[in-house]
């Protein structure tokens, strides 16, 4: 009620009744006011507002907006926390907001808070996280905050693209985006280039490369033009990807050069160690020089700037060239060390892991474990089922026929 609006500012201010009062109100007035015993005239409110240095809405509004700014501020240190400070994280940001989500009606803290509310909803498999997101979505769009509404879209999309269900994705995806373009006459270049990247990122997910090539290719021009390097090693990385994939070794050389001149001038240590992870793969697969692979190989694991997901596809890599050497055993320990991140969701990069077992498959093969062999095979088989082709489940279907006729 205003009466205890009134005195949480002022306790919250340290300042007294008397302070408060000033030369306009009598204390005991002030303190009918405060235990809602008695109603201030609107030229008493304006004073008493002025007097606690907030807008009289602020007292008139159940929740004032400097206490939103204060649970926004207390949400975003909870939802931005790293991972190792995490406990409860979501059932912590849910109890903090829930009180207060009622009253959140309009401007920029209303909007932020529902939009963690939801997320937090959503991560702690709440239900009527998409309710409080629409919401949000809604009063992103009455401020024209084109970020953040660019960023619920993408997160809705994501909510699908981590079930693997990479159509449903990219159709919520596109609808999404005619929203935003529609209702945002203007958006930042920044958010275009972050809509374009997850954008080819889906129509790759799909399997549909014209799609996916047009809006990266335009992505990366549109980078150039407005001289903004925001997500362009993130760009470099997929078209080098997908040149992988399509097998054109001009096309992939040229973005990996990219990535690497993109590294050397932004000193980004990860785009470089990406760089020197594809000369690895580029040795065993291409050249079938593992000799000089597993050197690089076992320089990257002495060196103390590692990185943990690259560790898992550095022991990828040191299988395939331990398989080449004929070293089976080996090759199946080094195999089994690499694990799939949960981060990791994309066709694409799937691929790279399950591949591996068509690689233990032909290392047990070769040891005489003929039912190993086949439970391997038939593994990768049914991994890369529901996953557009690639040269790595054109590899996959390779190996389990060659063992199939054998059973």
């Amino acid at each position: 009620m205003l009466g205890e609006r009134i005195r949480k500012l002022r306790k919250q201010k340290k300042m007294t009744l008397e302070t408060l009062a000033g030369n306009e109100l009598t204390k005991g007035m002030l303190s009918l006011i405060e235990n809602n015993k008695a109603q201030p005239s609107m030229e008493s409110l304006a004073f008493i507002a002025k007097q606690l240095e907030v807008d009289i809405t602020d007292l008139l509004e159940e929740v004032s907006s400097q206490e939103l700014r204060e649970i926004l501020e207390r949400a975003e240190n909870l939802y931005n926390m790293s991972e190792k400070e995490r406990t409860n994280q979501y059932e912590q940001l849910i109890a903090l907001i829930s009180p207060y989500i009622d009253n959140l009606k309009q401007g920029y803290e209303s909007a932020r808070l529902l939009d963690i509310y939801s997320r937090a909803l959503y991560y702690n498999k709440g239900t009527d996280w998409q309710y409080y997101l629409d919401r949000a979505a809604d009063l992103y769009d009455q401020i024209n905050l084109t970020a953040n509404r660019a960023n619920i879209g993408i997160f809705r999309s994501n909510v699908k693209f981590k079930e693997h269900n990479y159509a449903h994705a990219l159709g919520i995806f596109l609808q999404e985006r005619k929203e935003i373009e529609k209702k945002h006459a203007y958006i930042d270049p920044m958010s275009r280039l972050n809509l374009d990247y997850h954008e080819a990122i889906l129509h790759f997910a799909v399997g549909d490369n014209n799609s996916a090539k047009f809006v990266m290719n335009n992505a990366i021009q549109f980078s150039k033009e407005q001289r903004i390097f925001y997500l362009i090693d993130d760009l470099y990385r997929l078209a080098a990807g997908q040149a992988m994939m399509d097998k054109n070794d001009d096309e992939k050389s040229f973005y990996l050069n990219k990535l690497k001149q993109y590294g050397e001038f932004a000193d980004d240590s990860l785009s470089l160690k990406i760089y020197e992870l594809n000369d690895v793969m580029s040795l065993i697969s291409d050249k079938h020089d593992y000799i000089k692979a597993l050197d690089k190989i076992e320089r990257y694991f002495s060196s103390s700037d590692k990185n943990k997901i690259l560790n898992n596809l550095y022991f990828l890599e040191r299988g395939k060239a331990l398989f080449g050497l004929c070293h089976y055993e080996e090759a199946i320990n080094s195999f089994e060390k690499a694990e799939i991140p949960s981060t990791v969701h994309h066709p694409f990069d799937l691929s790279l892991y399950y591949v591996k077992d068509c690689y233990i498959a032909l290392c047990y093969w070769e040891l005489g474990h003929k039912n190993e062999a086949h439970y391997f095979a038939k593994t990768a088989m049914d991994n890369f089922t529901n996953l557009p082709r690639t040269p790595y489940k054109e590899f996959s279907q390779e190996t389990y026929e060659k063992l199939r006729k054998y059973f």
